[in-house]
């Protein structure tokens, strides 16, 4: 488990420990909102670069929301103290037009976006948030209250992917006053958010519970240490899973699984949850990862021996044949339209398949195979198919201006074309 820090503008070893995971980075962002927190970890990151030979460059990116009148001058006033310290600073506006329902979440994945793609036109690829210590408490409580697995219950990971950035956490053991202490001592102003104290919100409903649940004897520090353990148990039971799903699990070119069914009854509970979360991301097109209690479902209706004839879960279905659980893309949901591929691109098809054009000249179609008779795969493949017709129907089949066809499922017939299940 990590030492506990309590970081200092003077403590350069307390700093490197601290920004030890991006001391490697030619840049880094920092998402600095003007709280009292998001002010420390530029602070704290200034403080860190400076002192270092070859450290990276840094650059703050604020965003104003178009919620609040005061927005854009905090916007303003981070953009004024990134200045005064010497720091690359951009202001980022989210202009859309804002929903009525899931008004937070919106905002939060509008604020990633906007960062991700300022950060992408500056060349940096790791972004670091001021998240702290009670944020990863109330995170741990949320998680507990709504019957999160092991998996969530480590509360935030100090290094994530999140809505495709790469996000650095370095406060997650600090406590909030330390950092309010360094701005304080520095003659910042941090702007104060309404919406912190806004009892609208889950999270601000559980981070005025933490004074009370302190006088349990469980504060935040508790809280860390027990998403810290959590974490551990998580990473082992990951490893184990591991080994059970490349011992368990065959995974075909048309994309479905077939899982034995002996072995999977045998596992624990944990284990074989992990197991077939994981089959049903890759076969189902990554559509729920997080439905954990669906998944738990399915795993006790195969272990009683109560599954139906055919189910559908997350995108796929599942059946019980030969001894073997099998389970296909479910055909019609999401599936996606007809897809060009230009010359020497890329293609993620279905959030299942890497499809690449090797072709310099000309430009490929990828569609759903659709009702392809099993005879016609067979010449083409030159084997029995005995693949569920479910994964037959959503597999991909690329072909070129003339319609032949270049590749089928995972199966390519061509130099032209490469094709990849994607397995993570």
């Amino acid at each position: 488990m990590p030492a506990r820090l309590t970081p200092s503008l003077d403590d350069a070893a307390a700093l490197d420990q601290l920004f030890a995971a991006v001391a490697g980075e030619q840049a880094i962002g920092l998402a600095v909102s003007g709280g009292a927190d998001s002010l420390a970890l530029l602070l704290l990151a200034h403080g860190w670069a400076s002192a270092r030979d070859n450290a990276p460059i840094l650059h703050v990116y604020s965003v104003d929301h178009g919620l609040r009148p005061e927005a854009a001058a905090e916007v303003k006033m981070v953009l004024a103290a990134a200045k005064e310290l010497g720091v690359a600073a951009s202001g980022l506006k989210w202009s859309a037009t804002k929903p009525v329902a899931g008004l937070q979440e919106a905002a939060r994945i509008a604020r990633y976006q906007l960062i991700g793609n300022a950060m992408a036109q500056d060349g940096i690829s790791v972004l670091l948030t001021a998240h702290h210590r009670n944020d990863q408490a109330e995170t741990v409580l949320m998680r507990m209250a709504h019957g999160s697995g092991i998996e969530g219950l480590r509360g935030m990971s100090a290094m994530a992917v999140v809505e495709g950035i790469i996000v650095h956490r370095p406060l997650l053991d600090i406590d909030p006053a330390a950092l309010r202490a360094i701005v304080d001592a520095a003659g910042f102003v941090p702007a104060e958010d309404p919406s912190n104290s806004d009892e609208h919100y889950e999270r601000v409903r559980w981070r005025k519970a933490l004074p009370q649940l302190t006088s349990l004897g469980l504060d935040a520090a508790a809280l860390a240490v027990f998403a810290d353990r959590m974490a551990e148990a998580d990473a082992a039971i990951a490893q184990m899973a591991e080994s059970c799903f490349a011992a368990m699990v065959r995974l075909d070119g048309f994309g479905s699984a077939r899982i034995e069914l002996a072995g999977f009854i045998g596992l624990s509970p944990a284990i074989s949850v992990r197991v077939l979360g994981r089959v049903l991301n890759i076969v189902g097109g990554r559509q729920k990862p997080r439905a954990l209690g669906q998944v738990e479902r399915l795993r006790q209706s195969i272990a009683d021996g109560a599954l139906p004839k055919s189910t559908t879960v997350l995108g796929c279905v599942i059946r019980l044949k030969d001894e073997a659980v099998v389970i296909a893309r479910e055909p019609g949901r999401a599936v996606p339209p007809d897809a060009i591929l230009r010359p020497h691109a890329e293609l993620i098809w279905d959030e299942r398949f890497l499809i690449i054009n090797g072709s310099g000249e000309s430009d490929l179609t990828a569609s759903v195979a659709d009702y392809l008779p099993r005879h016609r795969l067979e010449e083409f493949l030159g084997f029995k198919v005995t693949a569920p017709a479910e994964a037959i129907r959503t597999a991909p089949i690329v072909r070129d201006a003339a319609g032949g066809v270049l590749s089928l499922g995972g199966w390519s017939f061509d130099d032209r074309i490469k094709v990849q299940l994607l397995i993570d």
